[in-house]
């Protein structure tokens, strides 16, 4: 009888020192300074399994999306699991990474509280990774995937400087990852995992998906997209969430054509509606109902600058359709894999105080006479982010002269044949610190002597003195000449594609520019744009698309 319980207390015993769990606390410091303001990161480790969370999720106060990741033993399977929201979850599985770690282990060694621990190093994506590992406690694991076949890894160093260390060790009796990892979760592929994951970390509000943008009497609005100027002009209307503080904003368009062979003006766009008379009051009733400016050269421009009652459209982004990428990828030169799609991607936080909790329409306008045209897809990013670049909380529309609706009789922008160039009055109701103007020009005239490619300095005056004055001019045109298939060939080896340009380049964003204007006062002032235009050669001109906000702090 002894001899059983003996026996079955040795089996408890066995057991019970089997499956002893140990909970192990990690830091993070750089260059010695332990981080401020952490959570820090938990492990959970048997001779099983190894958890790695952090102190917010084993208090289940963690913010979504937040990922927990598991290792089995001893196949080293990775389990990764990825809670997006609180009513979706995913994980995915991995039994390779762990066995094609490589590691060069050295003679040194140290103590981490009171543990033994030997220094392995590898490298990852040209970092030097130093792993301090312990085998005193006959267990392996840690608080990354990195080091799992070592044993307990108690310090995790890159590049000499940054570190995760461990600052307590304590055995539990229980872990409570049942209360967390409480149902079953549905597995997918690793890729996709990784891509749900980075998606649920912000907010993105998708415009258009897989939209034609042509010229055709066919081109009509449905209920979801509105169309306008024989179908070169795109529009939807989009709720915006509120936008925090330190929040930044992308807007991003893929296009590739679906016909049209030819580099094309294209910009991303909103519509002001503070006024009595928006933009989209032109586009239902025609461009000349719009507000008219003259500045003496005969002609009348319709709907570029901002009045008592108007407001011209604010560019989100400008940018300029490559040659034919993809319609005309089956034009073959030796050595030459032609892209399929031209990606647009530009940071808009400046715009933000516009966009917060507004619902506004957003448009894309390419410009073109091509029945097939073109294809594009548009997405707006909200990331929740903590550097706060763009401080202002003002955006005030002054002008936009890119004749967005030229296929519905909107003149180009040639106002600046004359001394007087672009002149806007506007009036503050209170005073802006730190005023900017982004501004966004690119000069058009598409033959030798043509503004396009001639250098021509743009001038801004405000309230009568010049303030800034630069030419813009781009000469990396020729980077993107696999965005081109459908690009001219000249005799002396060059592609039209590679030439150098006033500010744009076919397949690219033109950037704006920010001009400080300084600290301005309520009340009225004017910003005059002087561009020294070149003259009309037979039926060829040239233009400038220009187009200006001020930006500032009430």
């Amino acid at each position: 009888m002894f001899k059983t319980i003996l026996a079955s207390f040795f089996i408890f015993l066995s057991i019970f020192s089997f499956s002893q769990t140990y909970e192990i606390q990690y830091e993070s410091s750089y260059n010695g300074k332990v981080q401020p303001n952490q959570n820090p990161t938990i492990v959970w480790v048997n001779e099983n399994e190894n958890f790695i969370l952090n102190t917010k999720i084993k208090e289940q106060k963690s913010n979504f999306p937040f990922e927990i990741s598991k290792i089995e033993k001893p196949s080293n399977t990775i389990i990764s699991y990825a809670f997006l929201n609180p009513n979706e979850a995913i994980s995915t599985s991995d039994k390779e990474s762990i066995t094609k770690q490589e590691f060069e282990l050295t003679t040194q060694t140290k103590k981490i509280l009171g543990y033994n621990c030997k220094k392995a190093v590898t490298k990852i994506n040209s970092n030097t990774i130093e792993v301090w590992y312990t085998n005193d406690l006959k267990l392996k694991g840690g608080p990354s995937s990195l080091g799992q076949n070592l044993g307990l890894v108690l310090q995790v160093e890159r590049n000499g400087n940054s570190s995760t260390t461990a600052v307590s060790v304590k055995k539990i009796k229980k872990t409570g990852i049942e209360k967390i990892i409480n149902k079953t979760i549905p597995a997918t592929d690793l890729l996709s995992y990784r891509d749900l994951l980075w998606k649920s970390r912000f907010t993105t509000l998708n415009v258009f998906e897989n939209e034609i943008i042509n010229f055709s009497d066919q081109s009509k609005s449905d209920e979801k997209i509105k169309r306008f100027a024989n179908g070169t002009i795109i529009l939807k209307k989009i709720k915006f969430p509120k936008i925090s503080q330190g929040s930044t904003i992308f807007v991003e368009l893929k296009q590739q054509s679906n016909g049209d062979a030819y580099d094309r003006t294209g910009t991303v766009f909103f519509i002001p509606e503070e006024k009595s008379q928006t933009f989209f009051d032109g586009l239902e009733k025609g461009v000349k109902t719009l507000s008219i400016y003259e500045n003496g050269n005969g002609k009348q421009y319709y709907g570029v600058i901002s009045n008592q009652n108007y407001q011209p459209t604010v560019e989100l982004m400008r940018f300029f359709t490559a040659f034919g990428i993809n319609k005309f990828n089956h034009i073959e030169l030796k050595d030459k894999t032609w892209q399929t799609i031209s990606p647009f991607r530009q940071d808009i936080t400046e715009l933000k105080p516009s966009l917060s909790e507004k619902e506004i329409w957003i448009g894309t306008f390419i410009g073109n006479y091509d029945k097939g045209g073109h294809k594009v897809s548009l997405d707006i990013t909200i990331h929740n982010s903590e550097q706060i670049v763009n401080k202002n909380n003002k955006v005030i529309p002054l002008f936009n002269t890119t004749n967005i609706m030229e296929m519905a009789g909107q003149d180009y922008a040639t106002m600046f044949n004359n001394d007087k160039g672009l002149f806007v009055e506007f009036n503050l109701e209170k005073d802006l610190k730190n005023a900017q103007l982004r501004y966004i020009t690119t000069g058009h005239g598409g033959w030798e002597n043509g503004d396009e490619f001639i250098p021509k300095a743009n001038s801004i005056y405000l309230d009568g003195k010049l303030s800034f004055s630069f030419t813009p001019w781009r000469t990396e045109c020729g980077s993107y000449r696999l965005f081109n298939p459908a690009s001219g060939n000249f005799p002396d080896g060059l592609s039209s594609s590679d030439l150098s340009r006033s500010n744009w380049c076919p397949g690219t964003v033109t950037n704006p520019n920010y001009i400080s204007l300084g600290d301005l006062k309520a009340g009225k002032h004017t910003i005059q744009v002087k561009i020294p235009q070149g003259e009309p050669e037979g039926t060829s001109f040239s233009a400038w698309n220009v187009s200006g906000v001020l930006l500032g702090t009430e």
